[in-house]
């Protein structure tokens, strides 16, 4: 959300979070237990969009929501990248970057520390990451670029690479199961 109101206002609020750990649980979400990334779309819309992270700090864990904060960004919709195809999930990188989910319980990905991601991954989808863009590698291997929430020390400074274009439609880690993304 942050991406598509930095790129449809030339503003970019760091938004809070928290709000939605907090307030958005009233269906699939379940605050810190997880959730849907479309369900967090349509909370945010009902919800009149979301505050700032200065006003409503993120604390990484469950609270009460603190009702009537006044919204610093909306959202109008969001769509849905067709599942288990990675030219469209290619496309619509191009244009902003996406929401996906992956299997961030399998070990390949919970221990990745750099290069691209290759072997194999499970697609039992638990862990909302961006894909943020595409590339080659040096050795031809093609890759996806992920920014991860588990900060700089994991990964390649909080990112990773992923190999695009596997055999299994469903993606590494099942990357291109389930993406989308906010409209403004």
């Amino acid at each position: 959300m942050e991406a598509i109101v930095k790129i449809s206002t030339g503003k970019l609020i760091s938004l809070s979070e928290q709000e939605l750990v907090d307030c958005d649980v009233h269906g699939e979400d379940q605050g810190c237990n997880g959730g849907e990334m479309d369900d967090a779309f349509k909370f945010i819309i009902k919800n009149g969009g979301l505050t700032t992270e200065s006003s409503y700090p993120y604390n990484a864990q469950d609270g009460q929501c603190k009702a009537g904060s006044n919204s610093a960004a909306t959202i109008k919709g969001y769509e849905d990248v067709p599942a288990n195809d990675e030219a469209s999930l290619m496309k619509a990188v191009a244009n902003q970057p996406v929401s996906v989910a992956v299997d961030g319980g399998d070990m390949t990905f919970q221990f990745y520390s750099g290069g691209v991601m290759t072997g194999s991954c499970g697609t039992d989808l638990d862990h909302g990451i961006a894909a943020i863009g595409y590339g080659t590698a040096s050795d031809g291997t093609k890759y996806w670029l992920m920014n991860n929430s588990w900060g700089t020390t994991w990964g390649e400074n909080g990112f990773m690479r992923m190999e695009n274009d596997i055999s299994d439609k469903r993606g590494m880690c099942g990357l291109a199961m389930q993406p989308s993304y906010p409209t403004e």
